[in-house]
Formats: structure tokens, sequence, C-alpha cells
């Protein structure tokens, strides 16, 4: 005979395992640890409270080994309470940046390579962007081409010209973030 509390279509245990209790508290203590590291100024951009911000900047002075582990220890308890996962985010992006920013990056930088390579490109640009100033992206693109050659020829040990390589990038950011 069974008891009323069970049934055979349900889970015993409703809540989660003392394994996995534990690897969130290490991953929470491994957070704590990181944001310890990292210097006072991106502390203050992350979203704790004054209790946490004073642990973190606490831990950041200790020098002995013994008691810095323990104070992480204690940062790591007062972030349990604390959005980590907004945390980890910030951090990430701080590390990686997002990857919607490099992914624009280089679709930027394709374009950029692909005015400079092909007589066609610039055409295409403009059909998609009429906006565009057309002359002032030919003069950049000749001036990119005339670099482009002339560091072919350079010496080795000599610098590179990039001055309209850039001012390329920076006009076709500048058209492409407008919209």
């Amino acid at each position: 005979m069974q008891n009323a509390d069970q049934s055979d279509d349900g889970p015993l245990y409703d809540r989660p395992s003392k394994s996995q209790v534990k690897r969130e508290l290490l991953a929470i203590l491994e957070l704590g640890k990181q944001v310890v590291e990292l210097p006072l100024e991106k502390v203050k951009q992350l979203d704790l409270d004054d209790n946490t911000f004073e642990a973190i900047r606490t831990a950041q002075k200790i020098t002995g080994r013994e008691g810095k582990r323990r104070q992480i220890h204690y940062v790591g308890k007062l972030l349990r309470t604390a959005d980590t996962a907004a945390i980890a985010k910030k951090m990430d992006e701080w590390e990686n940046g997002s990857r919607e920013q490099t992914a624009n990056m280089h679709r930027m930088e394709t374009l950029r390579d692909r005015l400079i390579e092909e007589d066609d490109a610039l055409t295409r640009l403009l059909n998609d962007y009429p906006e565009a100033d057309a002359q002032a992206l030919r003069t950049l693109i000749r001036g990119a081409r005339r670099e482009r050659d002339q560091n072919a020829a350079l010496a080795a040990g000599h610098e590179p010209q990039r001055k309209h390589y850039r001012a390329l990038f920076q006009a076709i950011k500048l058209l492409l973030t407008k919209e």
C-alpha cells in the first residue's frame, strides 16, 4: 500500500539534489573570486548592494592568503542573494565583448575590404544606402587603394600608412549606425 504523499507518476523529491546545490554554490564562489579580481571601477558598474561592495573592497585590500580566501568566501555568501546571472553576463561582455558588436565589426571590416578591392562594391553600397556621400566615399576608397599600393612597396621595418584605411572604416561605421 502506498502513502498518500507518493504517486507513481511524480518524482519523490521536488528540490535539487545536494550535489546540484553544491555545484551552484561553487559557481557563485568562483564568480566571487572573479569579481574580487576586477578593478574597482568595474566593480562599481555591477548592480551590487552596499554590503557586498564593501566586502569586495575589503577582499581586494587583504594580502594574506588565508584571510583573502575567507573574505572571498564571505563575498560568495553575499552574492547568493544577488542577481548572479546579470553579473556573469556583464563580466562576459567585458571579457569577450558583445557577440553582436563583434559581428557588426566584422561586417564593416569585410565591407571596407570589398570597397577597396572591387569597383562595383561602392555601387551596391550606394544602392543600399542612397543617403551616403558618394564623393566622400570615392575619395576615401582612392586614398585607401593608394595606401595599399604604397604599403606593398615598403621596405621591411617601415611602418605602413593606414590613415585612409581607418577613415574609410569610420565612414562605413557612421553610415551603418545611422540605420
